[in-house]
């Protein structure tokens, strides 16, 4: 896990290691992260309460809801982006691989350097192809054969027969679906255990969004993926747990909770609370 103590880098078993339990079985189940989350504030405004949910190993999980209603904030309280915000207050906990993420001796830095993300605008550095992918080994000091590093990273990407030819060209003459690719590649070459993607493909057009979907379904037999999409389909395509959040507006704020969590095919096709039913139908977004 990640610790102060050892500069921002995780212990000498790795982010998702399991050292044993004395009786033969793993040290660590399928949860990837535990989240009870009692609120979210910017200042005195109160952005999300109430979020109780499990990511686990292997899967990806979708966070769907209409504009408002904290599904992105939730996710960057996930690598601790939301730390960065002015007036950010974090009350609750979220444990990943059973360490809280949020205690005092653990370093934000080192969270970040373990759990990679993609944001919703590609944004490649203004530099080569190359630098992009080699920018974070550099960053951790990574000693290993760098461009065998960055030409795995740009294969788990779908992208480096696009971009072999170009790796010392400027990233940004890419497309722009090659760009979130590019940024892909860029989190996935320092191996984080999870990667966040916050609506990846909402800039991007439909044949770089279906590459980006193939690229996910792949992407899960190593990395644990949580996504923020306003894309229904997109969910029931690459999801296999669904979030809902909606927005309580009783009070003289809009703040979002969540509503129903569950696997995917139940939450869309048979949803137990009535604003999950309402907002897969159509009703309102």
């Amino acid at each position: 896990m990640i610790d102060q103590s050892t500069e921002g880098a995780p212990n000498s078993g790795g982010p998702g290691k399991s050292t044993g339990n004395g009786n033969g079985s793993s040290s660590l189940d399928l949860k990837i992260f535990d989240l009870a989350v009692k609120a979210l504030y910017y200042g005195k405004f109160k952005a999300v309460r109430d979020i109780g949910l499990s990511i686990e190993k292997g899967t990806i999980t979708a966070f769907i809801g209409p504009s408002g209603c904290g599904k992105s904030t939730v996710l960057r309280c996930l690598n601790r982006m939301n730390d960065l915000k002015r007036d950010f207050r974090f009350e609750g906990q979220i444990r990943y691989l059973g360490k809280d993420i949020y205690a005092k001796s653990i370093d934000p830095v080192a969270v970040r350097r373990t759990i990679g993300m993609v944001f919703q605008k590609p944004n490649p550095f203004a530099m080569t192809v190359y630098r992009n992918v080699a920018y974070g080994l550099k960053l951790n000091g990574y000693k290993g054969n760098h461009e065998e590093k960055v030409e795995q990273a740009l294969r788990g990407a779908a992208l480096w027969e696009e971009v072999k030819d170009k790796l010392h060209s400027s990233a940004l003459a890419l497309s722009g679906g090659q760009q979130q690719r590019l940024c892909i590649a860029r989190s996935i070459a320092t191996e984080p255990e999870v990667l966040l993607m916050d609506e990846p493909c909402s800039a991007i057009d439909p044949v770089a969004t279906h590459k980006i979907e193939d690229l996910m379904r792949e992407l899960k037999t190593k990395y644990t993926i949580a996504i923020v999409t306003h894309n229904l389909q997109q969910a029931k395509r690459v999801a296999d747990k669904t979030a809902f959040f909606y927005v309580d507006t009783s009070g003289s704020e809009r703040t979002g909770y969540l509503v129903e969590f569950g696997d995917t095919h139940e939450i869309f096709e048979h949803p137990k609370q009535k604003f999950t039913q309402e907002y897969i139908q159509g009703e309102f977004s």
